[in-house]
């Protein structure tokens, strides 16, 4: 995928019945789960489900489709390796990742596959530049559900913010796209999928766990520039262009920082 997902829609492993309808929702990318959505006793029939679905995958929807993968510390790890391996599936999702040397236990059993380090806990927050740093991480998810579980957090939303920034510190340093937002539990109240993630934008967050097809245009739309910010964008390149001196747009100075979010801005909004 040339950009970076904006969403990632997470659907049951062993509700094969919703795969499609899944791909079908418009998200960016569809996290085909074997971990906290199946019960112990479907884990089996899951993977099969899962196997069969990315051998019958387009190219397009291969590269579309994330399994997210039971934790090392379950019996399920070696045997959910061993489908990704041999279905050449292209992106996995590590939950409870914590340690480099899981990532490259992913990578030694399937070579070449992007690995979306999901940090739910206190150690993988205290680990999240060497996770960013590791060879086959395409990208940082924060579990926020299973962080203030670890934590024993509240539920006030700031405490969060500290884990939010270091993901995204962490990210940038390590040249990869904005981390992941996590999961909005509420479905039928689109405003707190809403306030998570102008919280995670004030963090530099790019994209969002979705649990819901509903919830993808949601996000889809909050991500875009407002009409005032592309107009805001378009005057500063606009007065940019062919000048020989500082420019100066809303009584503010146009140095390169604010020539080059201008173009990002824009470049959300082509998007």
């Amino acid at each position: 995928m040339s950009t970076a997902p904006r969403t990632y829609l997470f659907v049951p492993g062993d509700r094969p019945d919703r795969f499609d309808k899944a791909l079908a929702a418009g998200a960016d990318a569809v996290v085909l789960d074997l971990e906290d959505a199946v019960a112990p006793a479907a884990k089996a029939r899951a993977r099969d489900a899962v196997a069969e679905r990315l051998h019958s995958a387009s190219d397009a929807d291969h590269q579309r489709l994330v399994v997210r993968i039971n934790d090392e510390a379950t019996p399920e790890f070696e045997a959910d390796l061993a489908m990704l391996a041999r279905t050449h599936a292209a992106q996995v999702m590590l939950p409870k990742a914590e340690r480099v040397a899981t990532v490259a236990r992913v990578r030694a059993a399937c070579p070449g596959i992007a690995v979306i380090a999901l940090i739910e806990t206190a150690r993988g927050v205290l680990n999240a530049e060497a996770l960013a740093a590791a060879d086959g991480v395409q990208r940082l998810a924060f579990g926020t559900i299973d962080y203030a579980l670890d934590l024993g957090l509240s539920g006030d939303p700031a405490g969060f913010d500290p884990a939010a920034n270091r993901l995204a510190l962490a990210s940038r340093a390590a040249g990869l796209a904005a981390p992941v937002a996590g999961v909005t539990p509420e479905v039928a109240d689109p405003a707190p999928l809403r306030a998570d993630l102008q919280r995670a934008r004030a963090h530099g967050y790019t994209a969002k766990l979705c649990i819901h097809p509903k919830q993808v245009a949601l996000v889809h739309e909050a991500l875009q520039p407002s009409a005032a910010e592309i107009d805001w964008a378009r005057r500063v390149i606009a007065a940019a262009e062919g000048a020989a001196g500082a420019v100066q747009v809303d009584g503010r100075m146009v140095d390169k920082p604010v020539l080059q979010r201008a173009q990002a801005l824009l470049a959300r909004a082509a998007r």
